[in-house]
């Protein structure tokens, strides 16, 4: 058992959707971090600005709300206005494996906490997702140089298929302190400490409405699958509502995971106090 003061503690909160996903974060963050009081809280945005990207005005809301760091995924350049403040925003990170060297941005952070220091990764899979450079080597380079730092290191994950999130987890199993997937919007029901003492879930899911398809308005990605015509996906801004995330205790000595709780908040998961 590790005494309560050698534990960091952290909130993580899945893709954050269009208006809707931005309201239920401002409503429940405050909440959960009143209840959970996590020592980091971090969100994903790349799909806060109308489902696609994120822009100035949505990530200081963000922010705003609680979040320490904001990370991102495939759709990072979506909203162009990304490129007009992205160098100056320290708390956004996106997918390390972007094209080094070649596009604005960071793919780590660090975030002192009393005398410790937690490391955050933001990757992006390659498995049907847009080309990206190899996430495990990027990653192995980056880990390599974060452990002279620090023992501390939290790893967004941002992929489409459970194996290359379970494959990512497995091979820095004792290297970092957790991976948790995002992108596919489903909180998966696998949360686990790996034997080395990684914290894994395969998706943390998605913050935003809670009756569309993936965070889109049901009717359209329905009528998709029905006659494979072209038709525009828009976030499903009206109806009920869902917050996904997780709370994480890291031992902060040795940096490995204690725990790994899922949450859920929505119509069928009501939030309790």
């Amino acid at each position: 058992m590790v005494e309560k003061g050698k534990i960091m503690r952290i909130l993580f909160v899945g893709d954050v959707m269009g208006n809707t996903g931005q309201e239920v974060l401002e409503e429940y963050l405050p909440k959960l971090k009143h209840l959970y009081h996590p020592q980091v809280t971090i969100v994903n945005g790349e799909n806060a600005t109308r489902g696609r990207g994120i822009n100035e005005k949505v990530y200081k809301r963000i922010l705003s709300c609680g979040a320490d760091v904001v990370t991102m995924g495939n759709h990072t350049w979506d909203n162009p206005e990304i490129t007009d403040f992205i160098g100056s925003a320290k708390k956004l990170i996106r997918p390390a494996n972007f094209s080094a060297g070649q596009v604005p941005g960071i793919g780590y952070t660090t975030i002192k906490i009393n005398q410790q220091e937690l490391a955050v990764l933001n990757l992006q899979g390659r498995i049907f997702m847009t080309p990206s450079d190899d996430p495990f080597a990027v990653a192995k380079d980056i880990i390599t140089d974060l452990r002279k730092k620090t023992s501390l290191i939290f790893v967004d994950f941002h992929a489409e298929t459970t194996s290359e999130k379970a494959a990512f987890a497995w091979y820095f199993d004792g290297q970092v302190s957790a991976v948790v997937g995002t992108h596919t919007h489903i909180q998966t029901n696998d949360a686990r400490i790996l034997p080395q003492g990684t914290a894994f879930l395969t998706d943390v899911g998605m913050t935003g409405p809670y009756d569309g398809i993936i965070g889109m308005k049901r009717q359209n990605v329905i009528a998709r699958f029905l006659n494979q015509m072209p038709t525009r996906f828009e976030v499903d801004e009206s109806g009920r509502r869902n917050l996904s995330a997780c709370l994480l205790e890291i031992d902060n000595e040795m940096g490995r995971a204690k725990k790994i709780k899922t949450i859920l908040i929505n119509p069928d998961h009501p939030f309790m106090q």
